[in-house]
């Protein structure tokens, strides 16, 4: 089945309704909505909440029109809900564009400026009560203050976190004047006492006291801090949206472990450059996004063949070509497990939070190095520029360690033939134990040859040491029981998680299958999964329903595969979701009973 857009009905209409609080802060450029966001994200940790911040913007690649779309629970979000409880404009300028991300719904609040004209049909056809309030005026009235302070105030205050977690947040990101500071927290003020103005918001009361073990952060940092959890001491990298923020938070942090992040001139320089580093014994990465992983297939082949263990950390956008570069799409799918030229078999991964972007890119790393082989990491733009607040990740203590050959090892034969299809790599430089390596087929010494002996015995090693290798529990997340299934991965994940308890408070059980491992594939241990299972629904969020199709393509599974896809950049909602899979559980039923 092809998803349809979320109806005004539906938005808001979830079973978690009442238990998570739901804002969109929108304005034009210069306006900083993105500050107050994520100081309210902040405070929001602070007062012992969960929280996710999504960042939106228009087409344009600086200034324009922006929005900060935030959840917040006393339970950990991994997705936006249906609809937003508060819509606080600081203008209405292009802020029509935001119509289809920004769904309010009958309970909504909808408040902006008075002075900057009428919100758009769009907003107002939903129902929303609207709260005029003259933001601007209110803010030349206190000299000095920004008027984004009085939105944080006014948002904060009808979500219920408290003054004293608003005015931290507030203190700690503030690296100006004194006198400036006095004045923000007087906008602040002046918004918290707006917002107890306004009655019937359903604010979210605080959590308990956080205990110093959740952090605020992004799936990009979160991805850069895993690689170096992993082992990665050098990074190089061309910048491109939205994987620069991984390259700018790992500049600072590789020298305080003994590496460098260098900016290449571009993306082919770049995977050249870490394929060089890590031949030369030094854990390696590079990260991208869609246009720059199509231009570095040549030297993924390269490192494939080469056996040079990498990781290109892809951050997939809108495509294809220029596409959409700040809106997220899972639509690189279908070329990270297909798209190198040969038989060339890598490692695919793909986290499934932003919690976990940590997590698999540190087994990304280890698995790179155990196997000297590619990895790539399909993060996208929703996880890698949101924040959120979590619990602290723990350290799996996975380090990359690869097999290495000690000086004048006896009969060395870099590309051995063994039983694992993992032979030792030697350090250039090490005594007795050189050899050559290149992109051309070769012998198990690695000299260059053309027969075909040599190609199918490399052949099978490259797919042996994949195929065997012992991946555990890791491959996937699998959750509930039932006679059907949910099969998704990536960002996706979240909504899928809080459709399926949706479905369950209904009466309806459906088990789901949360795919980390995507390459090499893991049959055995799907059908493992799927033991039981009469009925698949797949979920993703691209055109071409690309995951089904890989997955029909390695996998049996059961019936006749049902599919829910979308591409972005919308992002999917739990409501969507939800009415997918009664219906399609519905449509079953029928189908199953006699004639």
């Amino acid at each position: 089945m092809q998803a349809q857009g979320v109806s005004e009905t539906q938005a808001g209409s979830g079973s978690a309704a009442g238990t998570s609080v739901s804002v969109a802060l929108a304005g034009s450029g210069g306006s900083g909505v993105m500050t107050a966001g994520t100081m309210l994200l902040d405070a929001a940790g602070r007062a012992g909440l969960y929280g996710l911040m999504v960042r939106t913007s228009g087409p344009q690649i600086r200034g324009g029109e922006a929005a900060a779309l935030l959840r917040f629970a006393r339970q950990p979000v991994d997705a936006l809900d249906d609809g937003f409880d508060l819509l606080l404009a600081m203008d209405w300028q292009n802020m029509h564009r935001f119509g289809d991300e920004i769904t309010l719904h009958a309970g909504s609040l909808l408040v902006g400026d008075a002075d900057e004209g009428e919100a758009p049909p769009v907003f107002l056809k939903s129902g929303a009560r609207s709260v005029a309030l003259a933001l601007k005026k209110l803010a030349k009235s206190i000299p000095g203050c920004w008027a984004n302070m009085i939105a944080l105030g006014l948002s904060g205050g009808l979500a219920g976190i408290p003054e004293q977690a608003l005015e931290a947040a507030l203190r700690d990101s503030w690296k100006r004047s004194e006198e400036g500071l006095q004045a923000n927290l007087t906008a602040l003020r002046a918004g918290l006492a707006e917002a107890a103005k306004i009655t019937g918001f359903p604010a979210l009361a605080p959590g308990a006291a956080a205990s110093g073990k959740r952090w605020l952060i992004s799936g990009n940092e979160a991805a850069g801090y895993g690689a170096i959890r992993g082992g990665v001491r050098f990074v190089a990298a061309y910048p491109i949206t939205p994987a620069t923020e991984l390259l700018e938070w790992m500049a600072p942090a590789l020298p305080k472990v003994g590496g460098s992040l260098l900016q290449a001139e571009d993306e082919l320089a770049s995977i050249n450059m870490i394929i060089g580093a890590s031949f030369g014994g030094v854990p390696s990465l590079t990260a991208t996004a869609g246009p720059g992983l199509a231009l570095m297939a040549e030297a993924l082949g390269l490192a494939v063949s080469a056996e040079v263990p990498i990781v290109v950390v892809d951050v997939m956008r809108g495509g294809p070509s220029t596409g959409i570069p700040a809106k997220s799409e899972q639509s690189d799918l279908s070329f990270a497990v297909s798209g190198l030229h040969g038989d060339a078999p890598r490692l695919v991964l793909a986290p499934t939070s932003i919690s976990d972007c940590l997590t698999t890119t540190q087994w990304a790393v280890y698995l790179a190095e155990a196997l000297q082989a590619p990895a790539i990491v399909l993060s996208d733009q929703f996880m890698g520029q949101s924040r959120a607040i979590i619990d602290r990740p723990a350290d799996s203590g996975l380090v990359g360690k690869r097999l290495t050959a000690a000086a004048n090892t006896p009969d060395f034969k870099r590309y051995r033939n063994t039983e694992s299809g993992v032979s030792p790599m030697s350090i250039p430089g090490t005594p007795g134990v050189t050899y050559t390596s290149d992109g051309l087929e070769h012998t198990e010494t690695g000299l260059p040859s053309s027969q075909a002996t040599d190609h199918q015995v490399q052949l099978d090693k490259r797919e042996r040491k994949l195929a065997l290798f012992d991946y555990g529990p890791r491959w996937a997340d699998i959750e509930g029981v039932g006679d059907a299934a949910v099969i998704t991965f990536g960002s996706v994940t979240g909504t899928v998680r809080e459709a399926v308890a949706r479905v369950a408070a209904q009466g309806v059980r459906v088990k789901l299958i949360a795919l980390r491992l995507l390459a090499p594939a893991q049959p055995e241990q799907l059908a493992k999964a799927l033991a039981g299972v009469t009925r698949v629904i797949v979920v993703e969020q691209n055109h071409g329903a690309q995951l089904l199709r890989y997955l029909r393509s390695m996998y049996d599974l059961p019936g006749r595969p049902a599919s829910f896809h979308r591409p972005g950049p919308l992002p999917l909602r739990p409501a969507d979701l939800t009415r997918a899979i009664l219906e399609w559980e519905s449509a079953s039923a029928t189908e199953r009973q006699p004639a």
